[in-house]
């Protein structure tokens, strides 16, 4: 004999004062069943929704608040201070063809990350700001996290079950307490630094906002039992939260089996034991028809994302190499598994203990495992230890708390995926800001520990979990705070990661990136050397380094540079046009000429490579092609002041004024304050006899740089033509008070009070 298992879980149905309709199945159940919270065990104070947000409003801003004074760091710079598409260089809708980095996602060379309106809302910022004004930049990153935290507290509540009914206990879920503790925990958390203090992390933090909305909506679709509104807007801003960063897709994954826990009653106990039953359906919850309605919008969603996605890649996937990462290059599918699983270990470790963070874990800083010997392969079997006894705890019994186990662990291993490297190769080794939104089922994994172990102490035992409680915020907030510092100077940043990775090339390299930029160039070629030594074959330090040598006028050794390099990657277009400059000072002509034309070989569009291939035409005496050269340049970047200006002076010392005249035009239309073209221009006018417009061109310059002694000097030739004698001597003694030497100046001075003493004496 069966015994009805609704009949036996459920209470009686009945109407009146004293019960409360469930609005999924339309049953009733007592009201005194709803006072009870499902968190009241834990130490903390319950407070209204409304102080709650503002208390996690405010720990964000004080975690990350100083990290506004912070200026353009790491990744930074190619993502924003360089991208055209940031700088409103290109026009708004070619940014929706272009990678972060804004390049063409097309492209075989493009990282293929598509996050289009997370470079957009730079645009704004720099539109906004009127420029590259950093406070401005990190001002939103730090409200935008304020604004994920205080959305988590739903969010938390919506992924503990809070309003769904516990067939076992008899209650209906409320748990304001545990969403407030996993808000405050996500809130300051060391491991969200990059995604807040880093401005690259700003795709992080839109890609949760719309996450987390796409999320509620789709559980109000769940509560009203319907598909209609909510499920448009869950899919509407899970596709707005792709287009901010790729990790938005996996909200789609969270939905679902939100749906089959809360919803439809599916579990891994249930589930087991439904298999072994005669009719595995009896026990769900819900219809069948508005769950698999709703999953049918979801996977038809997911496709037509992924496929969006595929498409605008160019139906390509990115290209990287072994230095990016390498446990994916490794020749064994068992020591990629290895090391995969290792990856995710460490990845686990930072989220439990973050106190040893790095801006970087690629070249060196974990060294594969390949050997069986290895003692880091007892971290991976007590990996797969916890992983076995996580999932053996939700199998064993059928109760609320192991259904939310089972959504924090979903939550935490499907919003990892993409950075799992098990459906597709990354770029990287380990990314810290790939952790924001796994982060969240791993907090709810800790409050669930934390609630268990409240449950089961005495009043003495809850004081000391409040005590720890209040050590673990406190100290994750000091960590945040310090870490959102050094991720606002690169120097600070830098030598941080020294610290935890010092066999890390690429820790050497950024140091001396930072170095040299600051005119540091002793350590600079230091630490160029360090990154060499770790990894051998460091093209980009070769290049980087060999740069410096020859400033340092050691070109020997900077062509020998620039030759590994090139051995080592002959596509590199940087390296073949130094080589070209190299070669080109020691007269090698020719060699010069063919590096130059390697490297435009492999990058078409190098208005560098134009300017620099421009020089070495005139030193082969070809001013022609030199002219050519430099107006590729500029046709290339418009911007490109030096190609500009030597055009400008090759034409004008080839006599060729009113070419000269019609470039400078051209150039002051990209650059109307350069006080170079101006200047320029001024000669130009003035050889033509065009006095008027030369002295308009010659004051523009001295707007913009009053202290320059060939502008005062120039100025005063025009006016000594001019026979305007006062304001030519005027200008003459201005530049000299510049440069008490200037010839030039000298000679002309004596010549005007040569000229006005003979008009003296005519008088007489």
């Amino acid at each position: 004999m069966k015994y009805d298992q609704k009949s036996k879980l459920h209470s009686p149905v009945r109407k009146g004062a004293d019960y409360v309709k469930k609005s999924q199945t339309g049953e009733y159940f007592p009201k005194l069943l709803l006072l009870q919270d499902w968190d009241h065990a834990l130490p903390i104070p319950k407070l209204q929704s409304h102080i709650s947000s503002i208390i996690v409003a405010f720990l964000a801003i004080a975690c990350y608040g100083n990290s506004i004074y912070g200026g353009f760091v790491f990744d930074d710079s190619e993502a924003i201070e360089n991208n055209k598409d940031v700088t409103q260089e290109r026009t708004i809708a070619s940014l929706f063809h272009h990678d972060f980095w804004g390049d063409e996602i097309s492209k075989q060379e493009s990282h293929k990350s598509y996050r289009p309106l997370a470079i957009l809302t730079f645009r704004l910022n720099y539109y906004l700001a009127g420029g590259l004004n950093p406070v401005l930049f990190h001002l939103p990153n730090v409200v935008l996290h304020a604004v994920v935290c205080v959305l988590s507290l739903r969010v938390f509540g919506a992924l503990m079950g809070h309003g769904q009914y516990d067939l076992n206990q008899n209650i209906i879920i409320k748990c304001p307490k545990a969403s407030m503790l996993c808000a405050i925990l996500f809130t300051v958390h060391p491991i969200h630094s990059e995604s807040v203090a880093a401005l690259v992390g700003r795709a992080d933090l839109l890609c949760a906002v719309f996450f987390f909305v796409s999320f509620l909506f789709y559980v109000s679709a769940c509560k009203n039992g319907s598909v209609g509104t909510p499920m448009l807007l869950c899919v509407i801003f899970c596709s707005v939260s792709m287009l901010c960063k790729e990790q938005g897709i996996t909200v789609l994954g969270v939905c679902s089996v939100y749906d089959l826990l809360y919803v439809g009653g599916f579990s891994l106990h249930i589930i087991g034991k439904s298999l072994l039953s005669s009719s595995p359906l009896h026990l769900l919850k819900a219809p069948w028809s508005p769950l698999l309605i709703r999953h049918a919008i979801l996977f038809s969603t997911g496709f037509m994302l992924l496929a969006f996605r595929y498409t605008i890649m160019g139906a390509s996937a990115p290209q990287f190499t072994p230095v990016d990462n390498p446990a994916s290059f490794a020749n064994h599918a068992s020591t990629r598994f290895i090391n995969y699983n290792y990856l995710f270990a460490i990845n686990g470790w930072l989220l439990l203990n973050p106190i040893s963070l790095c801006f970087d874990w690629s070249m060196g800083c974990i060294p594969l495992i390949q050997s069986w010997t290895d003692p880091r392969l007892a971290v991976v079997a007590l990996f797969w230890l916890l992983l076995f006894l996580l999932l053996f705890q939700c199998a064993i019994n059928e109760s609320h708390q192991t259904r939310t186990l089972s959504m924090g662990f979903a939550v935490l291993v499907i919003t990892f995926l993409p950075a799992s490297n098990l459906f597709f190769r990354v770029g990287f080794v380990i990314a810290e800001r790939n952790l924001y939104l796994p982060s969240v089922g791993y907090i709810i994994l800790v409050v669930l520990g934390t609630n268990h172990c409240a449950r089961y102490c005495k009043m003495q035992g809850r004081k000391v979990i409040q005590l720890l409680l209040i050590v673990l915020v406190v100290s994750h907030m000091g960590k945040s705070i310090h870490r959102s510092y050094q991720w606002s100077f690169d120097e600070e940043l830098y030598k941080a990661g020294l610290k935890v990775c010092p066999q890390n090339a690429k820790v050497h390299y950024n140091i001396a990136k930072a170095a040299a930029d600051r005119g540091r160039d002793k350590v600079a070629i230091q630490s160029y050397r360090e990154a060499i030594r770790l990894h051998p074959e460091y093209d980009h330090a070769m290049n980087n380094l060999a740069n410096l040598l020859k400033e340092d006028e050691q070109i020997a050794e900077a062509e020998l540079l620039l030759n590994r390099a090139l051995n080592i990657n002959p596509k590199f277009a940087a390296a073949w046009m130094n080589l070209g400059i190299v070669q080109a000072s020691l007269k090698k002509y020719s060699q010069a000429q063919h590096s130059y034309e390697e490297a435009l070989s492999h990058r078409r569009n190098y208005p560098d490579c134009y300017f620099n291939l421009g020089n070495l035409y005139v030193m082969m005496e070809e001013n022609k092609k030199a002219l050519n050269a430099w107006l590729n340049a500029t046709s290339l970047d418009p911007h490109h002041m030096k190609a500009w200006l030597n055009s400008l002076s090759l034409l004008d010392n080839t006599g060729k004024l009113e070419a000269a005249a019609d470039v400078a035009r051209e150039a002051l239309r990209y650059l109307p304050h350069e006080p170079g073209i101006h200047f320029l221009l001024g000669n130009v006018l003035g050889k033509a006899d065009r006095f008027k417009e030369a002295e308009t061109s010659f004051l523009r310059a001295l707007e913009s740089d009053p202290s320059s002694c060939s502008y005062h000097a120039n100025i005063g030739v025009l006016y000594h033509r001019w026979k305007k004698l006062k304001k030519a001597e005027f200008h003459y003694q201005k530049a000299l008070e510049i440069n008490p030497t200037h010839k030039t100046t000298l000679d002309n001075l004596q010549k005007l009070k040569n000229v006005k003493q003979k008009q003296a004496n005519s008088k007489l």
